[in-house]
């Protein structure tokens, strides 16, 4: 599964969301829907966006996601956050999932994307983004 990728042995990045797997987000098989990490990752995104943006945003893109190893339930999921890069108004987050094992300490990263983000005002229009970065409240 990890052909040709290093594995950071720490997470880059804030920590933005925690939560734990449960049975219910798993397939037939017992494993954790790559999709409930999506989404895991996607609201991190997102949360990093609006403070970045200083406002809403939406998810526009997604680059190519490689699962480097399964999230199983009572797993820990943390997802990191870095915002990349900032245009007049869309941004690059760049998004690390990590799982932390059940009943231990051991860490686990499972995978990582950038998604792509557009600030937007009450009309879902496109606006731009304040160009100072604010400090972000934590």
């Amino acid at each position: 599964m990890n052909e040709g990728r290093t594995v950071a042995a720490e997470p880059r990045g804030d920590l933005t969301v925690r939560t734990i797997a449960m049975p219910a987000d798993t397939n037939a098989n017992g494993d954790i829907f790559g999709g409930w990490v999506l989404s895991q990752m996607d609201q991190a995104g997102g949360i990093a966006g609006v403070d970045r943006a200083q406002g809403r945003v939406v998810t526009v893109a997604l680059d190519a996601m490689t699962f480097i190893r399964p999230v199983r339930v009572g797993d820990v999921l943390c997802v990191y956050t870095r915002v990349a890069s900032v245009g007049r108004t869309s941004m690059k987050i760049d998004v690390e999932a990590w799982a932390r094992r059940f009943c231990t300490q051991m860490r686990e990263k499972v995978t990582e994307a950038t998604l792509t983000f557009v600030a937007i005002d009450d009309e879902g229009r496109p606006r731009p983004i304040p160009q100072d970065a604010r400090a972000s409240p934590g």
